[in-house]
């Protein structure tokens, strides 16, 4: 997963699976931009909330980027510039009402949502283990996250130094956000130490 990050196995999961997310409820949406105005939109839609007075119904806006460095005859530069992760995609927290629906979707450089088929059906929600992995690289970790993990689960390290590493969970600090997993390194049971943001469940 070097130079591409998908939800599960391809974008097209997005819509996918059951939810329990009921009408009413605090949600994770997928919102389809036009390729580039990714940060557009997240700006004209941030301006319409403050302006509309929505902040009991739309919450965090967030565009996936990562930095990465410049490259140059196939090596790494002291420049970096950001890559979009998701490009075409917006991820909107919000509690999906007719308002909000419309609101969100008649916002300039939006397209539709991920997950409605349109002719009027309302959208559906990213389901929790979809979204979780998108909002741990963008350093988003919530409380409730902590809540799908237990000691003697196993799990991968998604991105950062030990990526592609898969162990068991120790422990969880959920102050510190430091997880203790048990790996084998070289044939031998080996401890380390990766941050909360850094792990998927298996």
């Amino acid at each position: 997963m070097a130079d591409e990050v998908k939800f599960t196995d391809s974008t097209t999961d997005l819509s996918e699976g059951e939810s329990n997310v009921t009408l009413g409820e605090k949600a994770w949406y997928v919102v389809n931009t036009y390729s580039t105005h990714e940060n557009k939109v997240k700006e004209n839609l941030r301006r319409r909330v403050e302006s509309m007075g929505l902040e009991d119904l739309i919450f965090r806006i967030i565009v996936a980027e990562q930095e990465v460095p410049v490259m140059k005859d196939g090596m790494p530069t002291d420049k970096t510039r950001m890559k979009n992760l998701y490009p075409g995609y917006v991820f909107v927290e919000m509690i999906m009402t007719d308002y909000a629906w419309y609101v969100v979707r008649n916002t300039p450089g939006v397209t539709g949502f991920v997950g409605s088929s349109g002719k009027g059906t309302t959208p559906s929600p990213v389901p929790r283990e979809q979204i979780e992995p998108v909002l741990k690289r963008m350093g988003e970790i919530d409380a409730d996250m902590f809540d799908r993990y237990s000691v003697d689960d196993y799990v991968k390290v998604i991105h950062g130094p030990l990526e592609g590493t898969e162990g068991r969970i120790l422990s969880i600090n959920r102050d510190t956000k430091v997880v203790e997993l048990e790996t084998i390194f070289f044939g031998r049971a080996t401890k380390v130490e990766v941050d909360f943001s850094e792990i998927d469940k298996i």
